[in-house]
């Protein structure tokens, strides 16, 4: 029997192994008008009304549509869409503004887009009979956040200064000290180098913070209270992050090494990273990561290999400098 041919144009990309986060994006256009209409466009006397209203509507409602007019688009359970709208006096030109946000999976760019792009239409269709004249150009995605890429900024785009005041900083943990320390037999003996650990280290000083300490030591227990105790003493750090030591096996005793030393514990980091971790292996249950606090310092426990670190990174590196106010808003404070 002949083999059957399977043919296949397109794919949709499968995000079923992403988890949830906070996406934004911004994105904007300009629609250029004659100077009769856009003297009715600013006084608002056009024959069908004022226009800014309904493209406002138009904007929100193109929005929501995104995922039934692009096939390749994921529909999206907006958190919210914001249309705003820019008069441009000399050129005689409106700039249309769509802000989309979702906790969700994959990025809302095309959710902006669409919204700014409906938005346009509809004040091309208002305008089109005081003139016919009309031309949209510079469509475009100004920023986006969540997600891999963080924070993107167009390079080219020309960003109003209350797009880049909505931003989050890129540098969340500026003026924040934190230590990394690895737990493994192997690493500490120079059988492999270290991934984890120098993974931590470049991802924190990339989010501003201040790596106090970044030690490899083997997974013995007295060793493991020994260096997390000097570290707490001679750096007071707002974090100690720990990789490695944290599975079900016999030489895995870093929880065990810390657990007389935390004050308190805090159970739900454990729960939590364990919670999301299960969207990219489903034997996350098998992990002992958590943590709890030790002085002023949150000390998070996660596991050793490269690609667990950076998925748990992902996960709690969002609520991280919050975390740590919060910490200090409870009373505990740092050496003066």
């Amino acid at each position: 029997m002949a083999a059957r041919e399977l043919i296949s144009n397109f794919s949709m990309i499968d995000v079923g192994g992403k988890r949830h986060t906070t996406r934004r994006a911004v994105a904007a256009g300009t629609i250029h008008l004659g100077p009769n209409a856009f003297v009715k466009v600013r006084d608002k006397t056009l024959p069908k009304g004022d226009c800014f209203p309904m493209a406002e509507i138009a904007g929100v409602s193109g929005a929501k549509q995104c995922a039934n007019l692009l096939p390749m688009c994921h529909p999206l359970p907006l958190d919210q869409v914001l249309v705003s709208f820019e008069l441009d006096h000399e050129a005689q030109a409106v700039r249309v503004f769509c802000e989309a946000a979702a906790h969700a999976k994959t990025g809302v760019e095309m959710e902006a887009l669409a919204g700014a792009n409906a938005a346009l239409l509809c004040i091309w269709d208002l305008c089109k009979g005081t003139d016919p004249v009309l031309r949209i150009s510079d469509l475009e995605l100004l920023t986006k956040t969540g997600g891999k890429s963080g924070v993107w900024i167009n390079p080219e785009a020309s960003i109003p200064d209350w797009v880049h005041e909505r931003l989050p900083t890129t540098t969340p943990l500026s003026e924040r000290k934190i230590a990394v320390v690895v737990m493994s037999d192997r690493a500490s003996e120079g059988t492999y180098d270290d991934e984890s650990g120098r993974y931590l280290v470049d991802s924190l000083t990339e989010q501003g913070a201040e790596v106090c300490e970044y030690q490899v030591i083997p997974d013995e227990y007295d060793l493991i209270q020994k260096t997390i105790s000097e570290i707490s003493e001679k750096h007071d750090p707002h974090v100690i992050l720990c990789t490695g030591g944290t599975g079900p096996g016999p030489r895995d005793v870093t929880p065990l090494a810390l657990a007389d030393h935390l004050n308190p514990e805090l159970p739900g980091l454990g729960e939590w990273l364990r919670s999301e971790s299960s969207v990219y292996t489903k034997t996350a249950w098998l992990s002992r990561m958590g943590g709890g606090l030790i002085g002023r310092a949150l000390v998070i426990t996660l596991p050793g290999s490269l690609q667990a670190v950076k998925e748990c990174f992902g996960i709690f590196i969002e609520g991280l400098p919050k975390a740590i106010v919060m910490i200090e808003k409870q009373g505990r404070k740092g050496r003066l």
